[in-house]
């Protein structure tokens, strides 16, 4: 076992998700069964869609903690070239502060709370408890690396870990002044708006989406797929029957971007998911 497998492996089995990095400290790109879109992910490889490769190919979309997946002949393959491990953040309920040069450092210091440090190439990584949105280049020099991102593991660091303060959510919100799209509601066929519910009482829709709530945020890897999984569950049953309602469809978008899935990704789920069933 190479010394980047088995940095991966503590990792996981600390409930962080984990991916392999090759030269140039990069993801590894689509293979050739997710290339040009064709799993349904988006090109760049940071958004994947409801795809079920069993490889490296998308990124923090990759990242995985189970221990049989980082061992496949797939990944082991991936971590012989890799050259560094990364992680997913948001996914481990973190946020990575990038201070990619000592002048951000020495904002950082008279600026944010004090919590876990790593030193990088030329700066430092802070890291705080709690996920939000990812941000470039926020301020010169720093990055906000958590939710749909991923970071170098560079090491344990020093220092203890603190919340994520308020100050590092309004980074983000200077950076991004518009407020956060809401999810895009998807109703169901309008010709079956009307028909009689065949569900014998509304406990079965509400037990159906609650599982489907929990299956979503239960996910430690290929969140993508699961989401994709979910919503295909949720419309097989009740799709044709008129019964979801917006609010239904609200929620599974919120269990979604919770796990870091942005508010295009699940509207593209969801329409995928319909036209797979034909509704």
């Amino acid at each position: 076992m190479n010394d980047h497998l088995h940095t991966a492996l503590r990792l996981a089995a600390n409930g962080v998700p984990v991916l392999p990095l090759r030269a140039g400290k990069a993801p590894f790109g689509n293979c050739r069964h997710c290339a040009d879109n064709a799993c349904g992910g988006r090109p760049n490889m940071k958004t994947a869609g409801p795809c079920r490769c069993p490889g490296v190919c998308h990124a923090w979309a990759a990242a995985t903690t189970d221990p049989h997946v980082l061992t496949s002949p797939t990944w082991s393959a991936a971590w012989r070239r890799a050259v560094t491990v990364a992680y997913h953040p948001g996914a481990a309920g973190l946020t990575v502060v990038d201070l990619d040069d000592t002048a951000a450092v020495a904002w950082a210091r008279a600026t944010l709370p004090a919590t876990r440090t790593v030193p990088t190439t030329r700066g430092e990584h802070w890291i705080y408890r709690g996920a939000m949105p990812s941000r470039n280049a926020v301020r010169p020099g720093v990055d906000i690396k958590s939710t749909m991102a991923y970071a170098r593991y560079l090491g344990p660091g020093t220092g203890t870990m603190t919340s994520l303060p308020d100050a590092v959510r309004a980074l983000a919100v200077k950076a991004t002044p518009a407020v956060r799209p809401t999810p895009r509601p998807v109703a169901v066929p309008a010709q079956t708006r009307g028909v009689r519910c065949p569900h014998r009482t509304p406990v079965f829709l509400e037990r159906g989406i609650a599982m489907a709530e929990q299956r979503i945020t239960q996910a430690t890897s290929a969140v993508h797929a699961t989401v994709y999984g979910a919503f295909l569950a949720v419309l097989s049953t009740h799709g044709r029957c008129g019964c979801l309602t917006d609010a239904h469809v609200a929620r599974l978008f919120a269990a979604a971007q919770s796990k870091g899935e942005s508010p295009r990704h699940c509207t593209d789920a969801w329409a995928n998911a319909r036209a797979t069933l034909e509704l």
